[in-house]
């Protein structure tokens, strides 16, 4: 199911694709100046897009308390209003999710590594 959701400044939220998960990976890996994922990149689920180019995209990770939480990673050009607005999306979106991945720190650890695993082949 597709989510798109227009919001001020032309942004664009939408849910993660597999077929989004290569981009994300190099962005990921530009970022951290890395090769290879690791268990930071978390699980991609949102993005949000400026005239088709991702600016930013929110991951679920297993929090520093080991509760599943979020991260954003800015890729693009974002303003603090465009930023607020994201993180405002990201964080209702997270805490609406009935998945298992936002809410049992153990299936999202082995989600996690299996996204990792599967995206360094």
């Amino acid at each position: 199911m597709e989510t798109r959701i227009q919001y001020p400044h032309n942004l664009q939220y939408q849910e993660v694709y597999i077929s989004d998960m290569v981009l994300l990976k190099n962005i990921f890996l530009q970022k951290q100046n890395s090769k290879i994922v690791n268990e930071s990149f978390g699980l991609p689920f949102l993005v949000a897009k400026k005239t088709n180019a991702i600016i930013a995209f929110a991951c679920l990770v297993v929090n520093s308390f080991g509760k599943p939480d979020f991260i954003i990673h800015k890729v693009g050009d974002l303003n603090k209003e465009e930023k607020r607005a994201f993180e405002f999306f990201v964080e209702d979106y997270f805490k609406r999710n009935p998945s298992e991945n936002y809410k049992n720190p153990q299936q999202l650890k082995s989600t996690i590594n299996s996204i990792v695993n599967w995206i360094n082949v």
